[in-house]
């Protein structure tokens, strides 16, 4: 299975939603693949925003190494799945989709309610990572089955 996490930035959500999962994935001895990107260029080769690397090592969640990327169309013939962080994010990616089969892999990762972006608030990194590990759990029930 191979999984890509999309924001916006690829500086806050998706980084924490790649390394919650692949810490998820790694406890559970899943040989996943987890990836994520942003739909914009603006953050391309820096790290995640220190306070997303902040609230994920107090969580005992590392995603100090990751490099933020821009989402691309061959994305959807890597990946098997693909989830956005909100609305947004889910009609900049679909806009991509070389083909409906490619579209299909693609779905808000929690369900029908969108991850919040704490960008500009810093006292919700720690409610989105929480939401995110929540999704994440329940996506990997759903796909481990």
């Amino acid at each position: 299975m191979k999984i890509l996490m999309v924001c916006l930035g690829n500086i806050c959500r998706s980084p924490l939603a790649e390394g919650i999962m692949q810490h998820l994935v790694n406890e559970q001895h899943l040989n996943w693949e987890i990836d994520s990107a942003g739909t914009g260029n603006w953050h391309v080769g820096e790290g995640p925003d220190r306070r997303s690397t902040r609230v994920a090592r107090e969580r005992g969640v590392d995603i100090s190494k990751q490099v933020c990327r821009q989402f691309k169309v061959s994305d959807f013939e890597e990946f098997d799945r693909i989830f956005v962080m909100d609305r947004n994010n889910l009609a900049d990616v679909l806009a991509l989709a070389p083909s409906q089969q490619a579209a299909q892999k693609v779905k808000l990762l929690m369900g029908d309610k969108e991850v919040p972006d704490p960008y500009y608030d810093d006292t919700q990194f720690e409610p989105v990572f929480d939401m995110v590990e929540e999704a994440c759990k329940e996506i990997i029930k759903e796909l481990n089955t």
